[in-house]
């Protein structure tokens, strides 16, 4: 488990992911403090350090990286994001807004 407070390529994560599942990394964003977990078992083992790390559970959404996909290398299905609070029913991001939001802090961190 790492918390990213660098860039680094999707090539890099290649290694991550042969370890892990064969084909996928998951990680989480917070879109509040613009910093990204990633490389757990569970997504929910990555919120949880996150929060640990001072992040609040509300700004935190989990998503996918499958470093073979080339340019649809990200995915957003987690059940850290079924936010009920947030009238986020659904393991992805609901609202565009706050998905864009995650997506460009993920991209600006994880690179192609």
């Amino acid at each position: 488990m790492q918390i990213l407070d660098h860039k680094v390529k999707i090539s890099e994560l290649k290694v991550l992911a042969e370890k892990m599942y064969g084909f996928l990394i998951k990680g989480v964003v917070d879109i509040e403090k613009e910093i990204v977990a990633i490389d757990g078992e569970m997504h929910s083992d990555l919120q949880e350090a996150l929060v640990a790390a001072g992040s609040r559970g509300i700004n935190v959404w989990g998503f996918n990286i499958r470093p073979d996909k080339g340019e649809d290398w990200l995915e957003f299905d987690s059940m850290v994001n079924v936010k009920p609070l947030l009238n986020n029913l659904t393991r992805g991001i609901d609202d565009a807004e706050t998905r864009a939001r995650a997506e460009l802090i993920i991209r600006q961190i994880i690179e192609l």
